[in-house]
């Protein structure tokens, strides 16, 4: 069972259904390393500081939002996860529509749900009645730090979700020229509608995903074992590997979504106060006017 990637609730109404989300799609292909031709050593990428130089550890990284030049509020991750503990935990349903309303255009990634602790019945319920009525549920969801709109939808025996595009993200078709919708006026016979019929038909079979693959990674790999053959290859020196990151102690989901429906309505609750740090110019000029002070009093 690999693991999840999110857990939380799936929340329709007044029913919260407790699920877990795990990756449905991994990306295959070619990954080229990037080496440096002069000496044939690996090229990486470094977390820079851009005034020093220096690389930064990753426990030194913050995350920092400017909220006007060279001012940033700086927020941790607890922080962030408590400015809507409801919507970092929730699959939240705000409406069903029919399943085929939703273009292809505004599908990003898919993701399995899988019911949680005592989940069990809740996820069938609403999985058949989905079935049944034909819908998709359209839903807010808080992955890491971004917000997506998603959709919550039946295939086989299990929920999947795939996040959505904004609409404000989606370019306008209208700019696109196309031939119209009317073939003669586009010029086309109706001798070529008819061949045309016939070859799609000729085509046409059974949506088999397994029969497709991807012939340019295995010419890729042809060429590759071809020049292995020939002797044509770099020596790479590896460099040493990093130690492992520790993972991060297990946060109690359970009761954090017991919190948060607990404090639901509870509209006037505060977030944490956030730090401002400035950068290192805005240091400088705000110590300008100390300066200036001493200067005069010495004087």
């Amino acid at each position: 069972m690999p693991r999840p990637l999110w857990k939380g609730a799936i929340s329709f109404g007044l029913v919260n259904v407790p699920v877990a989300i795990y990756p449905a799609a991994s990306r295959d292909g070619i990954s080229f390393d990037w080496l440096d031709k002069r000496d044939m050593a690996p090229v990486g990428y470094k977390r820079v500081n851009k005034e020093t130089g220096k690389e930064v550890p990753k426990e030194q990284i913050v995350k920092g939002l400017e909220y006007e030049d060279g001012h940033y509020v700086v927020l941790s991750d607890a922080e962030i996860k408590s400015a809507n503990t409801k919507a970092t935990q929730t699959i939240d349903i705000v409406a069903f529509v029919d399943a085929e309303c939703i273009s292809p255009l505004y599908f990003d990634s898919p993701y399995y749900v899988a019911p949680g602790p005592r989940g069990d019945k809740v996820y069938a319920l609403l999985r058949e009645t989905m079935r049944k009525e034909g819908k998709v549920g359209v839903a807010y969801v808080v992955l890491q730090t971004k917000q997506h709109l998603a959709a919550v939808l039946v295939q086989g025996n299990h929920l999947v979700m795939m996040t959505l595009r904004w609409a404000s993200e989606m370019r306008d078709a209208k700019a696109i020229d196309v031939p119209p919708a009317s073939l003669k006026s586009s010029g086309v016979r109706d001798n070529e509608i008819k061949m045309a019929t016939q070859l799609l038909k000729d085509m046409s079979e059974k949506w088999e995903p397994g029969q497709y693959h991807d012939k340019f990674h295995d010419d890729i790999m042809a060429l590759v074992k071809k020049k292995v053959a020939a002797g044509k290859t770099e020596e790479v020196m590896k460099p040493e590997k990093e130690a492992e990151e520790k993972p991060s102690n297990v946060i109690d989901l359970t009761e954090l979504l017991k919190q948060s429906l607990a404090k639901k309505g509870d509209k006037g609750r505060k977030a944490p106060a956030a730090s401002v740090r400035k950068t290192p110019a805005r240091k400088a000029a705000a110590r300008k006017p100390a300066a200036s002070q001493a200067r005069r009093r010495a004087a």
